[in-house]
């Protein structure tokens, strides 16, 4: 084993995140028994594709577009998205368990069989997507990390933003929403420097949601605790 390797031949990743918080509810983890495995993407992991082979998105989806939620919290813009448009496949990208498992129970509710979830890290995920391959990417209210040191934990760093580039189409869209001004900040200095146009030319370009948005949780709690939604769009050149 080297310095910088796992013994599955993974580079070290350090991760952030949480995996696993409150104790599921016993549908919550039957809808993970009964459903997870049916709706993943293909091997993802490094222990599951060392060779990391890339995901055939035909043979998953056919001929239709592919956007990518990365992070999709309790999953409620991804069902939504998903409803709102039945000609699009979905995947998904989250560690935390609980959230993969609020998703499954809206998948459920819904009856919507566009979407597959990859239930862990999204730079995984980058490494076996086809170059290219992605129509629409999301990146709706981040972990903020808020302290100055723990800036390069973000998602808007090179670290993440190259491999994004390298997956989404010329022409793709990349959203991303955030309460948090520094996070703005550094969303507005690193995503143009990774190959990415900020699609904004008046104030209600990111004051405003999206049309088709739904509120997410996260944003309605900072909305309770008096903060600013701001919404960006980036087209990827």
């Amino acid at each position: 084993m080297t310095q910088d390797k796992h013994p599955s031949g993974a580079p070290w990743r350090n991760f952030y995140g949480r995996f696993k918080g409150k104790g599921l509810r016993d549908s919550q983890q039957r809808y993970l028994d009964e459903d997870l495995a049916k709706l993943s993407p293909g091997p993802v992991s490094w222990e599951d594709n060392p060779e990391r082979t890339k995901l055939d998105l035909n043979q998953i989806f056919g001929d239709r577009d592919v956007w990518l939620e990365i992070g999709f919290g309790g999953g409620e813009h991804m069902v939504h998205q998903a409803e709102q448009n039945p000609g699009v496949g979905f995947i998904g990208c989250e560690p935390y368990i609980n959230g993969v498992a609020m998703l499954l129970g809206k998948i459920r509710d819904a009856g919507c069989d566009n979407i597959r979830i990859h239930p862990g890290d999204a730079r995984d995920m980058f490494d076996v997507l086809p170059e290219q391959s992605i129509s629409r990417a999301f990146l709706l209210y981040p972990d903020p990390w808020p302290k100055k040191r723990h800036h390069r934990r973000r998602f808007v760093t090179p670290e993440h933003l190259q491999p994004l580039h390298r997956v989404l189409k010329p022409g793709a869209i990349f959203r991303v929403a955030t309460d948090i001004p520094d996070y703005v900040r550094q969303t507005l200095e690193e995503v143009p420097k990774a190959g990415f146009e900020w699609l904004a030319e008046r104030p209600a370009d990111w004051r405003e949601p999206w049309g088709d948005w739904i509120s997410t949780r996260y944003e309605q709690k900072a909305l309770r605790e008096g903060r600013t939604p701001h919404y960006l769009t980036f087209v990827r050149r």
